[in-house]
C-alpha cells in the first residue's frame, strides 16, 4: 500500500501561530486573501467565479482565522489531476497548512481503497485538521465522516457524496441531471426511433453517483422512444477489453439496430473503440469527461461531443468553503453559495458541453488554468 501527498505550507499561518496560546492553525491571518487572476474565456464559469469572489470578500471582512485542512482523494492522475492542482492552488491562496492525499499502489490482497481512505480520514483528524475535503467512494465512508464531524471537523464532499452522513456540503455534478443533459445531447444527433441506444454507464447499486447518472440518461432516452441497453463500465485498464467486447457484441445483436452510443464516465472513448470493432463508424457517439483518448476521437470526428464535470472547480471550491465555514459559519457560507446550491446541502458546479469543433478551444481554456488531464 502506498500513499501520495501534496503539502501546502501557509507562511501566514505559521507566523500567526508563533507565540500564541491558540493551537496550530487557529491563529489570525495577517494579510487578506488574494486570488490568482484567470484569463477571460468563453468556457469560464462566470457564476462560479463570482460566487468565490463574494465568499472571499466576506471572509476578508471577518477576523481571518486560519485553519489546517486536508483534501482526501481517490487518485492523483487522469481525471483527478486538475483536482489536485486546484485544491493545492486554493490552499496556497488561503495561506493554510494543508495537504492533498490519497491511496496508490494498492495490492489485490491488501485493504480495499475505501478502507485506506477511512484510515486517512481518521489520521487527518488525529493530526489536528479542522476541515476535510473528501472525494468518497460512497456511503462506505459514512461512519468515518460522522466520526470526523463528532471531533469538530467539518467535512465537504466532492465528485461523489455521502448523503447519509453529517457532512456539511457536497460540491460537484448533480448526476441525475448530468445524465439527462448527456442524453439530450445525443438525442439531437439520432434518427427518429425505433432504434437502440447503448449506454456505457453503471448498473452497480454501490456506486450511487454513477447509477444516478445512468438512470437520468436512460429515462430521457426511453421517453424519446428508444430501446436502451446499459452495461457496467470498468475503470481499470484490464476492463477495457471487457467493455469493448461487450459493446461490440451488442451492436451486432441489437434489434432494432443501434442508433447511438452514450458513455457516461472518463473511459467513454471505449464506445468509439467498440463502434470501430463492429465496423459501424457512422454511429453517433456522445461521451463524458476529457480523457486524452476521448479528445483524440473527437478530433477524428468519431465522438461528437463530451461533457466535462468542471473537476478543477470542485477541487478549487472545497478549501474555500471549508475556510468560509471556519470564518463565517456554515449557514452564512451556504447563503453566499446559494446561487449554486440545491436543496440547501449541495453545490452544483455544472457541466461544460464541448462539441467536436470546440476541442482545441476548450483545451486552451484548461491550459490557461493548469487543468489539463
Amino acid at each position: 500500500m502506498g500513499r501520495w501527498s501534496t503539502t501546502v505550507l501557509g507562511l501566514a499561518l505559521a507566523t500567526a501561530a508563533c507565540g500564541s496560546d491558540q493551537p496550530s492553525g487557529a491563529g489570525e491571518q495577517l494579510t487578506p486573501i488574494q486570488r490568482a487572476p484567470i484569463q477571460d474565456n468563453e468556457f469560464t464559469p462566470v457564476e462560479l467565479e463570482d460566487t468565490v469572489d463574494r465568499l472571499v470578500a466576506e471572509i476578508n471582512a471577518s477576523a481571518l482565522r486560519t485553519m489546517p485542512m486536508a483534501v482526501v482523494l481517490k487518485n492523483a492522475a487522469g481525471f483527478w489531476g486538475p483536482v489536485v492542482t486546484a485544491a493545492t492552488r486554493a490552499m496556497a491562496e488561503l495561506g493554510v497548512v494543508g495537504s492533498v492525499i490519497g491511496p496508490i499502489a494498492l495490492s489485490e490482497d491488501g485493504p480495499k481503497p475505501e478502507e485506506v481512505q477511512n484510515e486517512q480520514i481518521a489520521q487527518a483528524v488525529e493530526d489536528g485538521v479542522e476541515g476535510i475535503g473528501l472525494a468518497p467512494f460512497g456511503d462506505l465512508q459514512t461512519t468515518a465522516v460522522d466520526e470526523a464531524v463528532a471531533n469538530d471537523v467539518h467535512v465537504v464532499t466532492l465528485d461523489n457524496d455521502v448523503a447519509a452522513s453529517k457532512r456539511s456540503i457536497y460540491v460537484g455534478t448533480l448526476n441525475q441531471s448530468a445524465g439527462a443533459t448527456a442524453a439530450n445531447t445525443l438525442l439531437a444527433l439520432l434518427p427518429e426511433p425505433p432504434g437502440t441506444v447503448i449506454v456505457h454507464g453503471s448498473t452497480d447499486d454501490a456506486g450511487s453517483a454513477g447509477l444516478e447518472r445512468t438512470q437520468g440518461a436512460q429515462a430521457v432516452l426511453e421517453a424519446a422512444g428508444y430501446e436502451v441497453v446499459v452495461g457496467q463500465a470498468h475503470w481499470d485498464l484490464s476492463g477495457e477489453t471487457e467493455d469493448v467486447e461487450w459493446m461490440t457484441a451488442e451492436i451486432a445483436a441489437a434489434d432494432p439496430p443501434v442508433a447511438g452510443l452514450l458513455g457516461l464516465f472518463n473511459v467513454s472513448y471505449r464506445c468509439a473503440m467498440a463502434a470501430e470493432a463492429a465496423g459501424e463508424v457512422a454511429i453517433p457517439i456522445v461521451a463524458f469527461d476529457f480523457d486524452p483518448m476521448t479528445v483524440e476521437y473527437m478530433r477524428q470526428g468519431r465522438i461528437s461531443a463530451t461533457h466535462i464535470q468542471r473537476q478543477y472547480y470542485q477541487g478549487y471550491l472545497v478549501p474555500y468553503i471549508l475556510y468560509g465555514i471556519k470564518n463565517l459559519g456554515l449557514e452564512a457560507t451556504k447563503k453566499i453559495l446559494a446561487p449554486q446550491m440545491v436543496d440547501g446541502a449541495r453545490v452544483n458546479t455544472g457541466l461544460d458541453v464541448v462539441r467536436g469543433d470546440k476541442v482545441d478551444a476548450y483545451n486552451d481554456f484548461l491550459s490557461s488554468i493548469d487543468a489539463n488531464q
